[in-house]
């Protein structure tokens, strides 16, 4: 039977990179996404590159509780056990601690906390009684790091690493292996147009290619935090 693996965020950017890194390593994979026009790009592409490996796309705004646990739902109706979950689903915006910016805190930390608390909860029956399983956080270097004018986005990234190292904690008990990765600055569609060779910035291929290493450790060894950062340090 293939794996399977989890990767919310997945049509663009990091998710994409690591979505296609765990197919060409023979896993079939549950996405989901905002946009029902990216989903079947993303399903257009697999059917060529991916022939032999199933993606099951689900449309989900995981800002919204109620849409995260649909989205549980229907891996739960397509899998009975799930070998890797990747909470990766996030969003930038800028704020300063002090600033009254109406629901923006809220609204991050809805995507790039809560997203990953509720499927985490939602999708650890399909892990737990089998004694395996691998969850990682898309956490970032903000986790740890204040940047100037990112205090919002900086208290969701810290928030998240907290809950990374508590489920670190519960799990390794049941036999799951929990990795939050903190990588620095990364190209993606939303650097299109920066004024720097895009030699500056890491890969999204350099953090899934990172993912699947920790994946493949043996299973008496965890990697428990990870940072990646580009060869000339972040911006």
């Amino acid at each position: 039977m293939p794996k399977t693996a989890v990767i919310t965020g997945s049509t663009k950017g990091l998710g994409r990179a690591i979505a296609e890194v765990f197919a060409e390593n023979g896993f079939d994979i549950c996405v989901c996404a905002r946009t029902e026009r990216d989903l079947n790009d993303m399903q257009a592409f697999w059917a060529v590159h991916f022939p032999t490996r199933k993606l099951y796309p689900f449309r989900a705004d995981l800002s919204k509780v109620t849409e995260v646990l649909a989205f549980g739902a229907f891996v739960q109706g397509t899998w009975s056990s799930l070998d890797v979950l990747v909470n990766n689903a996030g969003l930038y915006l800028p704020g300063t601690a002090m600033a009254k910016p109406e629901g923006t805190l809220e609204h991050l930390l809805a995507l790039n906390l809560y997203s990953a608390y509720y499927l985490t909860q939602a999708l650890s029956p399909l892990m737990v009684p089998f004694r395996k399983g691998y969850v990682f956080n898309m956490c970032s270097i903000a986790s740890f790091l204040a940047y100037p004018n990112a205090a919002l986005y900086s208290i969701s990234k810290f928030a998240l690493l907290g809950f990374s190292k508590s489920l670190r904690e519960e799990m390794k008990v049941h036999g799951i292996k929990v990795t939050a990765i903190m990588p620095g600055a990364t190209w993606s569609d939303a650097w299109t147009g920066a004024p720097f060779p895009q030699d500056r910035l890491m890969k999204a291929s350099d953090v899934a290619k990172a993912i699947w290493g920790c994946y493949t450790l043996s299973e008496t060894a965890v990697v428990e935090e990870l940072l990646i950062r580009p060869q000339l340090g972040d911006l």
